[in-house]
């Protein structure tokens, strides 16, 4: 198991995205405030440090606060900074793609179905991707829906 985190910072919230991409599974994703990303980091750390598998780095976008947020993460973390442009609107394709509409959203055009909540962790989510270049699968419940995005 090969664990990466991925980042799309922000000023006042964050996505944060713990993936296994030996399975290009997503572990865990989620909508932090600023305040509780670095202890969320901890959490995963410590909790890799009782697996085999311990957190390989951590990919950020450069977008919004990156420089700020790369001078606070842990030294102890290697850290990848990569392109962001476009993600928070490839987040709502992504998402859709994971959790198809239902219902009578799904008679709505695709330009017109905008999820209800934040799509930070769906933006990590597709940082992630496009720095290994291949999807990965998000087996767990809808995170907007499950109230997992905080």
């Amino acid at each position: 198991m090969t664990r990466v985190v991925a980042m799309d910072p922000g000023r006042s919230k964050c996505g944060l995205l713990l993936a296994d991409t030996a399975t290009n599974t997503v572990l865990q994703g989620m909508v932090t405030p600023s305040a509780q990303v670095l202890d969320q980091l901890r959490v995963w750390m410590a909790d890799a440090q009782g697996d085999t598998a311990q957190i390989a780095e951590l990919v950020i976008g450069d977008g919004t606060s990156s420089m700020i947020w790369q001078q606070q993460l842990p030294a102890s973390l290697p850290i990848r900074v990569v392109d962001e442009t476009g993600t928070t609107l490839r987040a709502r394709e992504r998402y859709w793609q994971l959790w198809p509409a239902r219902g009578w959203k799904r008679l709505l055009p695709k330009g017109l179905r905008i999820p209800s909540g934040d799509l930070d962790a769906i933006a990590a989510l597709v940082i992630l991707e496009d720095y290994l270049d291949r999807p990965l699968q998000w087996p767990g419940p809808d995170p907007l829906r499950t109230g997992l995005s905080r």
